[in-house]
C-alpha cells in the first residue's frame, strides 16, 4: 500500500512540476507587469505545493520525482513546437485551461488508495488550485 501511495503522490508531484514550468513560460512571455506578478504568485504556490508533496513522499519512505514525467515532457515539447503567445488574454486562458486539467487529473487521485494524511494534503492543495481558477477567470473577464 505504501508504495502505491508514493506512486500516486509522485504523479501528483509531476503535475505540480508541469504547472511550475507552464507558469515559467507564461511569465517569460507576458508584458503586463501586474499580470506577471499574479502569475509569479501562482507559480510560487505550486512550488510550495511541490515541496509539501515531496516531504510527504519522503515521510512515507519514498523518493520524490524531480521532473515533469514523460507526459509533461511531451506537453512541453508541443508548446515549444507551436510557440508561445504573448497576448495577455491568451496566456490567462491557457493558464486557466492548464489549471483546470491539472485539477481534473489530480482529482482522480482522490479516488485512489491514499492514506488519510496524504488525502488531506491533496485535498488542501486542490482547494488552493481551485482558487487559482477563480482568480484566472476574474482576470480574463477583466481584460476581455
Amino acid at each position: 500500500m505504501k508504495n502505491h501511495v508514493v506512486d500516486e503522490l509522485n504523479k501528483f508531484l509531476e503535475g505540480n512540476f508541469m504547472a511550475i514550468h507552464a507558469y515559467e513560460n507564461y511569465i517569460h512571455h507576458i508584458d503586463d507587469q501586474s499580470v506577471k506578478e499574479i502569475l509569479q504568485k501562482l507559480q510560487q504556490e505550486h512550488k510550495h505545493h511541490a515541496t509539501m508533496i515531496a516531504e510527504r513522499i519522503q515521510d512515507l519512505g519514498g523518493v520524490p520525482v524531480d521532473h515533469v514525467g514523460f507526459g509533461g515532457t511531451i506537453a512541453e515539447f508541443v508548446v515549444n513546437l507551436k510557440g508561445a503567445t504573448t497576448d495577455r488574454t491568451s496566456i490567462l486562458k491557457d493558464a486557466l485551461v492548464g489549471e483546470s486539467r491539472g485539477i481534473k487529473k489530480s482529482k482522480e487521485l482522490l479516488n485512489g488508495d491514499l492514506d488519510p494524511q496524504s488525502l488531506e494534503l491533496v485535498k488542501n492543495i486542490l482547494n488552493n488550485d481551485q482558487q487559482h481558477l477563480e482568480l484566472l477567470d476574474q482576470l480574463i473577464q477583466k481584460y476581455e
